[in-house]
């Protein structure tokens, strides 16, 4: 059974689509189709949000780790403060209302997030236990254009975002989407994989979850890092030919980045993959270029 719901914006201050979600449903009211279930609404980074940016200190949505919350407020750690930081804090606050993680109140944290990447509307798992499993057949049914998105390289509770302060967590990633911008499309795409999730835990308490079909679903590789020169600066940009492709099979020998000399670099596996976050604005500081991704079936 999923009844205590937490529909979340905001983790990062500058994704405009889930804050604009819950400001509106705190304004008019969470749909009545859904009056069965306990749904809070929640803004995560409140500063964040009014600076429009991503993060004040560090991202939000990396401090959710076991060892990061353990982390006591007065605890000092080697930052430019000389003390946790305000998103450290924050997640701390956060897990007391929502967890605590590993043994939370909450049945269910939806975490909404954009991209500047054209990867449409995705949902995020981080395992593919039975209701995972069911929860993406169900929005696969409801929403075909949906693409699932399986992070499942590691436990549920090791990883650090915050919806795993939750017995379950997932995340809801639409773009492409400017940082700051609300785009209508994706606004919507944003309002109506909510509400499929939500009609999915309703049609779960009913029992009506279990005859489902496998879906399609990609399952998360591995980051591809921008080619840099031994000063640390970037020798190549994306590829004109993925840019934008996100999803769409990358095959080996196909180019995937156009040197600054002219010359392009192409992909070397063994097997196609399955390029997403591609040229995602957030990763620019990290020099991430793209994530890999084998298809699946679920």
């Amino acid at each position: 059974m999923i009844n205590s719901i937490a529909l979340v914006g905001g983790t990062h201050g500058n994704e405009m689509s889930g804050i604009q979600l819950v400001q509106n449903w705190e304004d008019n009211g969470v749909p009545s189709q859904f009056n069965s279930l306990d749904i809070t609404l929640y803004k995560a980074n409140p500063a964040a949000i009014a600076a429009n940016v991503r993060f004040l200190e560090e991202d939000l949505n990396r401090q959710f780790t076991n060892q990061a919350l353990s982390i006591s407020r007065h605890t000092k750690t080697p930052n430019s403060l000389g003390s946790i930081s305000q998103e450290q804090e924050l997640a701390a606050a956060i897990n007391a209302q929502l967890g605590p993680k590993g043994a939370s109140t909450t049945d269910l944290v939806i975490d909404i997030h954009n991209t500047t990447s054209n990867m449409g509307a995705t949902l995020i798992i981080l395992d593919t236990s039975d209701v995972y499993i069911k929860m993406a057949r169900y929005v696969k049914q409801h929403m075909p254009e949906a693409n699932i998105l399986v992070e499942d390289e590691k436990p549920y509770h090791e990883h650090g975002y915050l919806c795993t302060t939750g017995k379950l967590g997932v995340m809801i990633e639409v773009g492409a989407q400017p940082q700051g911008v609300l785009r209508e499309d994706v606004f919507l795409s944003t309002q109506k994989m909510a509400e499929v999730l939500l009609s999915f835990c309703i049609a779960l308490n009913n029992n009506e979850c279990d005859n489902l079909p496998p879906c399609e679903a990609f399952r998360l590789g591995e980051n591809v890092s921008f080619p840099l020169n031994e000063e640390g600066n970037r020798t190549a940009m994306i590829h004109h030919s993925i840019q934008d492709n996100d999803f769409v099979p990358l095959m080996p020998g196909n180019p995937m980045f156009r040197g600054f000399d002219g010359k392009d670099i192409v992909w070397h596996g063994d097997e196609p993959t399955y390029p997403h976050f591609i040229n995602e604005a957030a990763y620019h500081k990290l020099d991430v270029a793209f994530a890999t991704s084998e298809r699946i079936e679920i």
